[in-house]
């Protein structure tokens, strides 16, 4: 069985934006930056478990809507002076433009 996951086009996507895929790990946030890069984490900050997804995307960043964390979309890492992590976990795009995600954390997040 494939760790990975069919989840929409790239288009359905919205430019510095989220879409939120509903697993039996719960919500996660999938994210495409400006540069069509896409980048999934759980959709929960790691300071009061704000929806990520409904955050703002700058550059490889999001912005928690809640109280403005900014937590790396590569590493899950909330950006200092604040602590914390979140979950990422692999995303491809194929040459049709379709993204995918996969089941298991990144390597190295």
């Amino acid at each position: 069985m494939s760790n990975w996951t069919q989840i929409c086009s790239l288009s359905d996507i919205p430019n510095l934006g989220s879409r939120v895929v509903q697993t039996t790990q719960g919500d996660i946030a999938v994210f495409r930056t400006d540069g069509d890069e896409v980048f999934a984490l759980h959709d929960k900050c790691p300071h009061k478990g704000g929806p990520l997804s409904q955050g703002i995307v700058a550059g490889k960043t999001v912005t928690c809507p809640l109280h403005g964390w900014k937590i790396g979309l590569q590493t899950g890492d909330a950006e200092a002076p604040d602590e914390g992590h979140v979950a990422c976990l692999q995303t491809k795009i194929d040459e049709a433009g379709v993204v995918w995600l996969g089941l298991t954390a990144k390597p190295a997040c």
